[in-house]
């Protein structure tokens, strides 16, 4: 008896590891590519845009994938390092397929006539051994008090609305992915959408997923989609991005334009991103995190647990507890020292977090260059440091990933590893 072949849905396949034949993984699939000839022929899948290397997008041809099975992608091993760029005559299934408005014919049968937008799409391999795209998986709109619409599976072929562009393609499901994605993998993979596509994914993102994604892109993506915003959501997104990442970002943008944004902020938002502003490019000062974790002297080692447990710290900044007397918003009034969290993990809860202080390190000057920061930082074996004006007034902190950010190359995550990874034959 034959059995049919097995069904793999484009949405599943995101964030799935990429192995070797050795078992290594060597990536993790972002995208298929995918060639649609007509309404009628199921398009052939050509192969999946990998993400490998931290950042880097390569192409990886079906004829390399050796199978598809448990939530895991294994190829031949031979990969070509050459960062995928897409053609005219290619799709991306994920990024443009996605939120299409289509109709289901009548040749389908049941849901013949409905309206809906498409929120996943199958692949299957054909008797030639092809991949090609089989079924797709349309959704209905909302009606009453439904929160979700009727969904149909239907044939590639009963579906119109798949060829050609569309101008006011949605991003519903486009974002519900990126939702499911670390910032880093959303940024990845809005840089790499077409542009219109890309807009409408901007539209739809909230102001703090948005500030997220924007703090992992590029300089230059970062500010095109400043620019294209209105001044009043950007101005919000910007409040919602770390005052550093936001200080670099109204940095590269125009006088006029950055003074307009600052002025629609929130003052104390604002006054944060200008005193950064003030310092000396790759300074301490000018890389500093202005809002690290800050506790009075009479605060219990429970309290500085606590608030080091906020999911929203970076493991760098959730590493030390800054304790000053008041105020406590920088700059605080006498900074008393450090409180590391291994040592608040070896003290009682009830104790003052006062009495778990390392008061012998030299503290950081905000004028402090970037090799005195990393200096620092290596000799006293800290992932942050806080930055200590001339009255002893807590600044903020540096951390290792601020002080990455500004030593690598702005291109550090396009560029390959010195072995640069297996090679293999180039796109035909």
């Amino acid at each position: 008896m034959s059995t049919a072949p097995p069904r793999v849905y484009a949405a599943r396949l995101v964030g799935l590891p990429i192995f070797d034949p050795q078992g290594d993984q060597v990536g993790k699939v972002r995208d298929l590519v995918v060639a649609i000839r007509s309404a009628e022929s199921q398009p052939r899948v050509l192969g999946m845009v990998a993400e490998v290397f931290g950042r880097r997008r390569i192409f990886v041809p079906m004829t390399r994938v050796t199978n598809i099975d448990s939530g895991q992608v294994y190829t031949t091993g031979l990969l070509n390092m050459r960062r995928f760029e897409q053609r005219s005559t290619e799709t991306l299934v994920i990024g443009q397929l996605l939120d299409r408005s289509v109709v289901i014919t009548g040749s389908a049968g049941t849901g013949a006539g409905v309206r809906g937008t498409v929120y996943d799409v199958a692949m299957e391999q054909a008797r030639n051994r092809d991949w090609v795209l089989s079924r797709v998986a349309v959704q209905e709109p909302a009606k009453g008090l439904r929160r979700r619409g009727q969904t149909h599976v239907v044939e590639w072929r009963d579906v119109q609305g798949l060829v050609g562009r569309e101008e006011a393609q949605g991003a519903t499901h486009l974002i519900a992915a990126l939702n499911e994605m670390r910032p880093a993998d959303a940024a990845s993979m809005i840089h790499d959408l077409p542009v219109e596509r890309r807009a409408a994914v901007v539209a739809a993102l909230d102001d703090e997923r948005l500030a997220d994604v924007l703090e992992e892109l590029p300089e230059e993506d970062q500010v095109q989609i400043l620019e294209e915003l209105d001044s009043e959501r950007a101005a919000d997104v910007l409040e919602e991005m770390s005052p550093d990442d936001a200080a670099d970002l109204i940095a590269d943008l125009p006088p006029e334009t950055a003074e307009i944004l600052l002025d629609l902020m929130e003052p104390e938002e604002a006054e944060d991103v200008r005193r950064l502003m003030s310092y000396v490019e790759n300074t301490a000062g000018a890389m500093m995190t202005p809002e690290p974790v800050i506790l009075p002297p009479d605060a219990t080692i429970a309290d500085a647990l606590a608030h080091v447990r906020n999911p929203d710290l970076t493991p760098a900044l959730a590493a030390l507890v800054y304790v000053c007397r008041q105020p406590l918003e920088t700059p605080t009034g006498k900074f008393l020292g450090v409180a590391h969290i291994q040592r608040l993990l070896r003290e009682p809860p009830s104790t003052l977090v006062a009495g778990a202080l390392d008061d012998s390190m030299e503290n950081l000057r905000p004028e402090a260059t970037i090799d005195q920061v990393a200096a620092h930082l290596a000799t006293y074996n800290l992932v942050a440091a806080p930055v200590v004006d001339e009255n002893g007034h807590l600044l903020g902190a540096v951390t290792v990933d601020d002080l990455l950010d500004h030593m690598l190359p702005s291109n550090w995550r396009d560029r390959m590893p010195r072995d640069g990874g297996p090679l293999g034959a180039r796109r035909g």
